[in-house]
């Protein structure tokens, strides 16, 4: 679907329908006129652009560029996450039966997960070692001074989402500070999750299984942008799950919206609910929140069999209370960012419509992970902490481990303290760096809440625990305490709490606290795995959402014909004798517009020449919606478009082309396809949202 684009030669014509669009942006900024963030190209230029023939905004059931669909055997889904990632799959003759992977070998105490830690061990060569537990334990047994030379990550999925200038050359660091690219690591993991998938589907069905067979589903959070989905998908091309050839063979799933499919289909046994007095598969409201839940967990994982779950083929009984119309919210807590969607059910099929646009931040369980390294700053001192990740790495990582199982026992009821151990190498190094000892300084520091404990722990009082939840909490808080306010979200039913960080008792209880008298509060069994398995039933049926929210506004710059009072005198060109106005902001879709799937959106272009092999055209994107010119505040430049007409036109040129270009943006990434009306034959399209 995305082609690599560079910026090819002029495109420009003879004006029709009295509107041309600005279509070359070889100038940079520096060398233009400083008139404002982004001087007109067509100003510059002396050159008129591309002109789009026939605007218009269509609506069609189905989208012409879907022919036959190709017949795969199996869904493989792969939730690639911020601390913990995984694959489910799914065989297209059963689609009830949703298989889990298989149990990791590894793990950590106090910590039940069916997923494997989101880490990656390269070798001093720069070469794939391990991943998962299995990098991770390799790293610890290390010798430390042989450990600097590995390069170990983890929690690399964030730089996506935190990277606001993101493209192929994009760099993540390791813990041993060394850099490497962002793309290779990415394209790594996911080799490593197709091969362990294509193994373990071989071993089922006794014959050498053919990723040909399979359409893959990669999950990524709603809130991130096209930049980071379209690199995920340049990942996965390059780890060889699909290519660009058969772009379909991949589906980007939103992580929400994933969750949104699965709860659909719950029956009673399959969640706790927090919100109501009656009790729920024996569990009551005061049982669930806090140290109950993790006995509604055992009575999960001791009734669980087997890493099949079977998925009714109907609406699940929830929804047997909903009405045509009625809302729900996903909240979906994961390591990095929390992800808020609105859906409204359409019965009786079931089909879903996002009401408002996806919207989220950073507020993922990674912020007590901060909060507990802050603290460590505040004793130890930050400059001995920020030596210790590099002179110590693997004891670092030892640490964050301590940390994380301790972090899981953290509820709200709780009275006794929790003891994190510090690793040996910690003690040790502090004494020499400080020439004094750790109890020393758990003595001077100001931090009354934490204390010394002589089997080498530091011991936290559970306040000081909760205090570090407290920051992101409040934030996730406040963000639904907003999403609450806006008029398509009153009236909302339920809200169900999915994602990792949702097993967190202390985030439990402060959504209860929260919103529990407005709507139902529903955490789905196996919470972990809710996106999981919701992601393999997205691959299985990817229409199951018939309508999303837009969030964003795109466009294109274009030239209208001149108005007097009506347009900026500064944005006159004078072009043959015609008056243009510069830089209009030709509006493709609006943010938080409604598109239905299979929508389009249609514009026709004509090359500057007949013989014109390339059209690259600029595509702009604002948060705003009411946009005029392409200078706006706020708005900017974020990918090209790019026509290739070679082939398109066969053995004649002629005198007179125009190309017809449809764009899509009712799927979870913006498509675009395109023909050339005088042939009809298709031209190759490339939409660009990483190299332009």
């Amino acid at each position: 679907m995305m082609d690599s684009v560079g910026v090819y030669g002029f495109c420009g014509c003879t004006a029709k329908n009295k509107v041309k669009c600005d279509s070359r942006w070889e100038i940079t900024a520096s060398e233009m006129a400083p008139t404002s963030a982004y001087s007109s190209p067509a100003r510059s230029l002396g050159d008129t652009g591309v002109t789009p023939l026939s605007p218009s905004h269509t609506v069609n059931d189905a989208d012409p560029n879907v022919s036959e669909q190709q017949a795969f055997l199996v869904v493989v889904a792969v939730d690639f996450g911020t601390t913990s990632s995984g694959y489910a799959y799914s065989f297209t003759k059963e689609p009830e039966c949703i298989h889990v992977m298989r149990r990791w070998e590894g793990g950590d105490p106090g910590v039940s997960n069916q997923k494997t830690p989101t880490t990656i061990l390269l070798t001093p060569e720069r070469k794939f070692h391990s991943f998962g537990y299995a990098a991770r334990d390799f790293y610890h047994d290390l010798d430390p001074n042989e450990a600097k030379q590995w390069l170990y990550l983890e929690k690399f999925k964030m730089k996506l989402h935190t990277t606001g200038d993101l493209t192929m050359d994009t760099d993540l660091m390791a813990a041993n500070g060394k850099k490497i690219k962002a793309l290779e690591i990415f394209a790594y993991a996911l080799r490593y999750f197709k091969e362990q998938a294509l193994k373990e589907l071989s071993d089922q069905t006794g014959s050498e299984f053919e990723n040909s067979d399979v359409r893959w589903v990669i999950t990524v959070p709603a809130i991130w942008k096209q930049p980071a989905k379209q690199f995920m998908r340049q990942a996965a091309y390059q780890a060889g799950l699909a290519s660009p050839e058969n772009a379909e063979q991949l589906i980007i799933a939103l992580e929400p919206e994933a969750a949104s499919i699965y709860c659909r289909k719950l029956r009673l046994h399959q969640m706790i609910e927090l919100s109501s007095k009656a009790a729920v598969n024996g569990y009551s409201a005061s049982d669930t929140v806090g140290a109950g839940f993790a006995q509604a967990k055992e009575h999960i994982r001791r009734n669980r069999q087997s890493r099949t779950f079977l998925v009714e083929n109907v609406i699940g009984e929830i929804w047997s209370e909903l009405e045509e119309g009625d809302k729900y919210v996903v909240v979906d807590s994961g390591g990095g960012t929390v992800d808020l969607t609105v859906h409204q059910i359409r019965l009786p099929e079931g089909h879903l419509k996002e009401l408002y646009k996806a919207t989220g931040g950073p507020y993922g369980s990674l912020g007590v992970d901060y909060e507990f390294e802050k603290l460590l700053c505040k004793i130890f001192g930050e400059d001995f902490i920020e030596q210790f990740k590099i002179k110590r790495p693997a004891a670092w990582v030892d640490l964050m481990i301590a940390f994380e199982s301790r972090k899981r026992a953290a509820a709200p009821d709780r009275t006794n303290p929790l003891n994190i151990t510090l690793p040996f190498s910690f003690i040790d190094y502090y004494k020499k760096f400080r020439g004094h000892s750790v109890e020393h300084a758990l003595r001077k520091s100001n931090v009354d809440f934490v204390k010394w404990s002589s089997q080498g722990m530091l011991r936290m009082s559970p306040d000081a625990m909760n205090a570090l939840f407290k920051p992101t909490i409040d934030s996730i808080i406040e963000h639904l305490r907003d999403l609450f306010q806006k008029p398509e979200v009153s009236t909302v039913k339920f809200l169900f709490l999915v994602g990792g960080f949702a097993e967190a008792p202390l985030l439990q209880q402060a959504v209860h606290a929260a919103f529990g008298d407005q709507c139902r509060i529903i955490i789905p069994q196996d919470v972990g795995l809710t996106i999981l398995k919701g992601a393999v039933l997205f691959g299985l049926d990817p229409t199951v959402i018939k309508v999303r929210r837009s969030p964003l506004t795109y466009g294109v710059g274009v030239l209208n014909r001149y108005v007097e009072g009506k347009h900026p005198p500064e944005k006159l060109l004078v072009k043959d004798g015609t008056r243009w106005c510069t830089d209009v902001f030709d509006k493709f879709i609006s943010a938080d517009q409604s598109v239905a799937l299979g929508e389009l959106v249609k514009r026709s272009y004509t090359p500057a020449k007949p013989s014109q092999l390339v059209i690259v055209i600029n595509i702009y994107s604002s948060e705003l919606d009411n946009v005029s010119f392409i200078t706006d505040p706020g708005v900017k430049k974020c990918g090209t478009l790019r026509l290739d007409l070679t082939g398109a036109s066969g053995t004649a040129v002629p005198t007179r082309r125009e190309i017809q270009t449809l764009m899509q943006f009712g799927d979870t990434e913006i498509k675009a396809m395109a023909v050339d009306i005088a042939t009809s034959k298709s031209v190759k399209v490339g939409i660009d949202f990483l190299n332009y």
